[in-house]
């Protein structure tokens, strides 16, 4: 039995929680930590994973991967890839995470969505740290992911009457003349 937080204890809400509330959740998450595990498969089919910094623009996650490492390498033979992000855990209570599941996405410099990557992450203080030109974003393939589906959980969710565990999916609406959108 909890002491101090008695709602961790079951039986445990099912409720859904509504996708705009989900979003911001998610959205909260990013905003306030910048470190993942990125989760790729080799040509062998061994897996991979690997520490790595982001930034986040909505729920799209822009990363700077050195390249020719093993998970760069991995994801120009699958672009397949999966995105941890948790808070730091103090028990049942704070757990608190997501996976974003998606293709990787390599934006080359100076190509289409790249200058939205080198404004998004920031590479300043890589810059700084290096001693290169803080004033000139680095020349170096930004990494997108912009996820098809995520899996969220938030143990504190119970309290407020929710399943800790939710589950968001890119929704894809027809546009016009047969294109397709996704959100």
């Amino acid at each position: 039995m909890s002491t101090a937080y008695r709602w961790v204890e079951p039986p445990w809400p099912m409720t859904e929680l509504p996708r705009d509330q989900l979003e911001d959740r998610i959205q909260q998450l990013l905003g306030s930590n910048n470190m993942c595990v990125m989760a790729t498969v080799n040509a062998k089919g061994a897996p991979i994973a690997s520490p790595i910094e982001f930034y986040a623009d909505g729920l799209d996650l822009y990363m700077l991967p050195d390249a020719g490492t093993p998970k760069v390498k991995a994801l120009q033979h699958d672009p397949r890839i999966c995105v941890a992000v948790h808070a730091p855990y103090h028990g049942w209570h704070s757990g608190r995470g997501a996976q974003f599941f998606g293709r990787a996405e390599f934006l080359e410099p100076h190509a289409p969505g790249w200058d939205r990557a080198m404004q998004i992450f920031r590479w300043h203080e890589w810059a700084c740290d290096l001693g290169m030109d803080p004033s000139r974003p680095l020349e170096q393939t930004a990494l997108k992911l912009s996820p098809d589906r995520i899996l969220y959980t938030e143990a504190w969710l119970w309290k407020l009457g929710y399943c800790a565990k939710q589950k968001w999916v890119r929704q894809v609406t027809a546009a016009p003349a047969g294109a397709t959108l996704a959100r």
